[in-house]
């Protein structure tokens, strides 16, 4: 903190000497280092608090990346999934669904089925519906 060398020292010693007197030097000197002990600890104080904010705003900073990263994974899971059933549901959707066979029917062509292509109940039918 401070630099100070012996004969810096020394010389607070004689002049505390010669100004307190050898009576009230060693409760001065007492109070004085009781002092000097609550400032220590009052800035060692504030320095963990320091310390310890720094790294809660580091830990906060991580946690927040790490979260963005987790939101893009599960958002290109989430992509990918929701494309594979599009895909699934468009496949299934289109093979559920078989065109219909329409006849092209010619206006001027009977459309009659020989007799030997019938099942005897169509047959049947047929005879009931020709007769009146």
């Amino acid at each position: 903190m401070f630099d100070m060398g012996f004969l810096e020292l020394m010389l607070i010693g004689v002049v505390a000497l010669l100004v307190l007197g050898p009576e009230r030097l060693p409760a001065a000197a007492r109070t004085v280092g009781l002092w000097v002990g609550k400032i220590k600890r009052t800035v060692s104080g504030m320095q963990r608090e320091i310390n310890a904010q720094l790294e809660a705003e580091e830990l906060r900073q991580k946690l927040n990346e790490q979260q963005r990263k987790l939101d893009a994974g599960l958002h290109k899971v989430r992509d990918g999934v929701e494309r594979h059933a599009d895909a699934d549901a468009d496949t299934h959707h289109a093979g559920s669904q078989r065109p219909t066979a329409t006849p092209e029917a010619d206006d001027d062509a009977p459309t009659s089925t020989s007799s030997a292509s019938r099942t005897p109940s169509d047959a049947s039918s047929a005879k009931d519906s020709s007769t009146p």
